[in-house]
């Protein structure tokens, strides 16, 4: 058995299509691929990212995309623009946290919307982002569990059985989860948390390594044998207290 995963997109529509070349090459193209989240924000591209996955997923591709924080804002936007995530740091609405909204609203068609009367750029997302985009969205799953791992955005909460996992934790989540050693009854996969390489911690994989900010896409395999960071020039293995260049 073995399973892919791809790291936080942000937006970069070229840099996914050539992860996922990266894995059709290792496993061919009926290989099950799990996205931690992130599609959009800060990137050119979000509305191709969505476009790109969801046609893989009605097209049968096993492709399995869980929920990130930045995946929330553009529906909760949509159904009230002043709407503020009881997570972020910034006690501010999407739009204002320059976290790339306006970037994700510009590849729908919304251009300067950082510089525009939020109800008059809030009027005129709902007129072109696709309502089927929200949906799908707001339907991503918070995890997906294999037998080999499992894949969340941004961590779990130590000790609390996976159905209690609440969507703030799993999307927003760093401590305690980064703290805690224990091994976690099966490898945690996640992003959220940029690193400058995919990193192995034993009981957890971080494989966001910062495409928001001109770092690469990772893609790595998981099978009986362990983990293996994909490159231009094959898998590597990516052992524990190890970066995948060491």
């Amino acid at each position: 058995m073995r399973v892919y995963a791809i790291g936080d997109v942000h937006g970069h529509l070229g840099l996914l299509e050539a992860a996922h070349a990266r894995i059709r090459d290792d496993g061919g193209a009926g290989a099950q691929v799990v996205h931690v989240g992130d599609l959009l924000d800060r990137g050119p591209d979000s509305r191709g990212v969505v476009e790109f996955l969801m046609a893989g997923q009605a097209a049968g591709r096993d492709w399995v995309v869980v929920k990130g924080n930045h995946d929330r804002q553009l529906p909760q936007f949509l159904r009230d623009p002043r709407w503020i995530d009881p997570c972020a740091s910034l006690r501010e609405p999407w739009l204002a946290r320059d976290t790339g909204a306006a970037e994700t609203l510009a590849s729908y068609g919304i251009a300067d919307a950082e510089r525009r009367d939020l109800d008059t750029v809030h009027a005129e997302a709902l007129r072109k982002v696709p309502v089927a985009h929200a949906r799908w969205l707001d339907a991503l799953p918070g995890w997906h569990l294999t037998p080999l791992a499992l894949f969340v955005h941004a961590g779990i909460r130590p000790g609390i059985d996976l159905r209690e996992q609440t969507e703030d934790d799993l999307t927003w989540l760093r401590r305690p989860f980064h703290d805690d050693p224990r091994d976690h009854g099966v490898l945690v996969v996640h992003g959220h948390t940029p690193v400058r390489r995919a990193t192995h911690y034993g009981n957890r994989v971080n494989i966001d390594t910062g495409a928001a900010y001109g770092g690469a896409l990772t893609a790595i395999r998981i099978d009986a044998d362990g983990v293996w960071v994909l490159d231009d020039a094959g898998p590597r293995r990516l052992t524990p207290g190890a970066t995948d260049r060491e």
